[in-house]
């Protein structure tokens, strides 16, 4: 017969874990709490419930004082502790935490590999989680993924915009009979969405007729509007809603972003007063700032104003942003210097306002205000994040800085770009010295912008990409006027399809026209 201990030990362990399923977080902490002074000890049931439920809680400390514990108590060597305590890390962006515990596991499994895959990815080291996926599925590791890992994956390669490595975990998706799963096809559909393929984003979202939630729509939705295909994507949220799915705050997003890109400021009022309106969801900060990018394509700075002015939402630094990049394309000074305040106010580290200050000024030859705006990022303490463009190329991703001759194809990169220039400069193609930002002769100007980073990348794309092929690049940065310009160019002299994708949106450059309507 079990002692009384051993029974309130079960006891509490049945009410801990029936609060964490319940999303009672608090209470499963506290119960455990209460059960520590009555001097009971945990067991590896008492754990797992535990960890989620700090984790959960965004409490780092109560989380690490359970693995402490759990160290202690030697329970560390049983698997699904090992486990939750890998997944806790994960979902509190430790990485670094989750991977020394991964490492110390004697075992592993697919629970295992999976925590540590979906906690890189959403700490946002994509590449990370990509690679412990490969070392997953690799013969040493001898693991079968699931759906989960392969949705985990997919979500890896979709942030670290490795298609190849995207297109390998679908194929043995499909070999292992897991992309019948609902997760899984969700995830191809953003994957592909996000890496620029949209013939495939579409052809994984057909494959799966009976098999679609809001989440797969929005996945459409959103990669046709990031992508440039506007109006597609409000076609794609009228079958949405004409099917009877219901949007949520992220769908609608994607649907103010693909009104903003086709143009469309009555459709993009109607569908914001909707939100609420028709479907209960209110406007959050990301809604805003579609509705500021919309109405500054149009040139109504005024009324975006308006709009902010008039909302009751709290509004982030991201709002304001979209403001400034709207008063730097119609050179509006006075009203960036105040959008460009309130991100200082509401995010002091964040370099965006100065860099587009910056630019404003350069271009309007302002050099005096581009020094004092330099001064000031340096007196503060603000570090501009490099400029850097990377393009893939039979699984090797290849990274270039502005002005790099570090590549090993240096010489033959920088003939490219010297032929690139001289054929689109055949072709009416004159450098806009107006983005570089030094006060310097007009020659030093303009070598300055045939170097940086992504017409490098797309002058090797040009030699190691063979066509029909595109070339895909992408830069963590906006991309400039001018590069934007001359890669577009580019594209329509060497007749080749030009995929960039940089920190706003996809370009997507054939024929010497761009998805993007030259408004980014």
């Amino acid at each position: 017969m079990a002692s009384p201990a051993c029974t309130s030990l079960v006891s509490y362990n049945a009410a801990i874990s029936r609060c964490a399923r319940a999303g009672l977080y608090p209470r499963a902490l506290a119960l455990f709490r209460e059960m520590r002074c009555r001097g009971l000890r945990a067991d590896e049931y008492t754990l797992p419930p535990l960890l989620n439920s700090a984790a959960l809680l965004r409490a780092p400390p109560a989380a690490r004082g359970l693995h402490a514990l759990l160290l202690r108590a030697g329970l560390a060597a049983h698997l699904h502790v090992a486990n939750a305590l890998v997944d806790a890390y994960a979902k509190l962006s430790s990485p670094s935490s989750a991977r020394r515990v991964f490492d110390e596991m004697p075992t592993r499994d697919v629970v295992t590999w999976t925590s540590l895959v979906t906690g890189l990815a959403r700490a946002g080291a994509h590449a990370a989680a990509a690679g412990v996926y490969r070392d997953m599925v690799s013969a040493a590791a001898a693991v079968e993924p699931d759906h989960f890992a392969v949705a985990a994956a997919l979500s890896a390669c979709a942030g670290s915009t490795a298609l190849d490595l995207g297109r390998s975990v679908h194929a043995s998706a499909v070999r292992r009979g897991l992309d019948s799963f609902l997760s899984v096809g969700n995830s191809l559909v953003s994957m592909y969405a996000k890496t620029g393929s949209l013939r495939d984003a579409r052809a994984a979202f057909d494959a799966a007729p009976a098999r679609r939630c809001t989440v797969t729509w929005t996945a459409l939705i959103v990669g046709y509007a990031q992508n440039g295909r506007g109006r597609r994507a409000l076609r794609a949220y009228d079958e949405m809603v004409r099917a009877g799915f219901r949007p949520d705050y992220v769908t609608f997003i994607g649907v103010l972003f693909a009104c903003s890109h086709a143009g469309l400021v009555d459709a993009g009022r109607a569908h914001f007063r909707s939100m609420s309106a028709d479907y209960g969801v209110a406007p959050g900060p990301d809604h805003y700032a579609c509705m500021v990018d919309l109405l500054g394509r149009a040139g109504r700075l005024q009324e975006a104003m308006d709009l902010l002015s008039s909302s009751t939402t709290e509004l982030d630094a991201t709002v304001w942003k979209a403001l400034l990049a709207a008063c730097r394309v119609h050179r509006n000074a006075e009203l960036a210097e105040r959008a460009a305040e309130m991100v200082w106010r509401l995010d002091p580290a964040d370099a965006v306002p100065y860099v587009m200050l910056s630019n404003l000024y350069s271009r309007a030859r302002r050099w005096a205000d581009v020094a004092r705006v330099r001064s000031l990022m340096k007196a503060r303490g603000v570090a501009k994040e490099p400029g850097r463009s990377w393009v893939g190329v039979n699984g090797v991703t290849h990274v270039f800085h502005v002005e790099d001759r570090g590549h090993p194809r240096a010489a033959e990169i920088y003939e490219k770009v010297e032929e690139m220039t001289g054929r689109i400069r055949e072709h009416g193609y004159m450098p806009d010295t107006d983005w570089a930002l030094q006060d310097e002769a007009p020659e030093g100007r303009e070598r300055g912008l045939a170097y940086h980073s992504e017409r490098l990348a797309v002058a090797f794309g040009l030699i190691a990409v063979p066509p029909p092929a595109p070339i895909r690049v992408f830069k963590n940065l906006r991309v400039c006027g001018d590069c934007h310009a001359a890669i577009k160019m580019v594209a329509q002299v060497y007749g080749r399809e030009i995929i960039l994708r940089d920190a706003n949106c996809f370009h997507h450059m054939e024929h010497g026209v761009c998805s993007c309507g030259d408004y980014w």
